[in-house]
């Protein structure tokens, strides 16, 4: 049986035992892969590039996780890290609501938009722009955002030739300025003054 918040079904969801059995099955080294639902596409086309980059940011926002040692932000990254895990599913399909996958809604954008506007409250005015540096965690706040304006990229360039869900750009959109600001509390957090652009 099949849950989310909207639906109960007794389909079984693509994702259920796909788990199991050897890591390696040999059907994409002719450089395809299997979509959920089962259709072959090229590994290099802008679908799998999309849920590819997705997948590389959730493995650096889980190196921002481990090198923070505040669980109140850890709380909020694990959380990030099971929604980007779910948006990488919607995007490795090409009928979500065919499969009954679970979706991001208005909830967790306004969750991250809520945090946004009570780290900046504390925050100095940014004034100017400053360099992505001065602490092994900011730093790496600064990656994963890089990584997730890329990704934010590749949806809108797959939403160009298919039905993409408008709530996964908004969500991928906030979260860079979430790791954006992540990073200013971070410093300050630590005593660090942060390092502005001299022009």
């Amino acid at each position: 049986m099949t849950k989310n918040s909207n639906v109960t079904t007794n389909q079984k969801s693509p994702l259920e035992g796909g788990l199991r059995g050897a890591i390696y099955t040999k059907t994409g080294d002719k450089g395809s892969t299997s979509l959920i639902g089962g259709k072959r596409v090229e590994k290099c086309c802008d679908r799998l590039e999309s849920y590819g980059t997705i997948d590389e940011l959730n493995a650096h926002i889980g190196l921002v996780f481990d090198v923070c040692n505040n669980e109140e932000i850890r709380a909020i990254l694990s959380g990030v890290q099971h929604n980007l895990f779910t948006i990488g599913a919607q995007l490795a399909c090409e009928d979500a609501e065919k499969f009954r996958l679970s979706t991001i809604d208005a909830q967790q954008i306004e969750l991250l938009e809520q945090t946004i506007d009570t780290y900046t409250s504390a925050l100095p005015q940014l004034k100017e722009f400053i360099l992505p540096a001065g602490h092994p965690a900011a730093t790496q706040c600064h990656v994963a955002r890089t990584v997730c304006r890329r990704a934010e990229r590749c949806i809108v360039k797959l939403s160009e030739t298919a039905t993409i869900d408008a709530t996964i750009v908004m969500y991928i959109n906030r979260l860079s300025d979430f790791l954006f600001v992540l990073a200013r509390k971070i410093l300050c957090d630590n005593g660090l003054s942060e390092i502005t652009w001299k022009m």
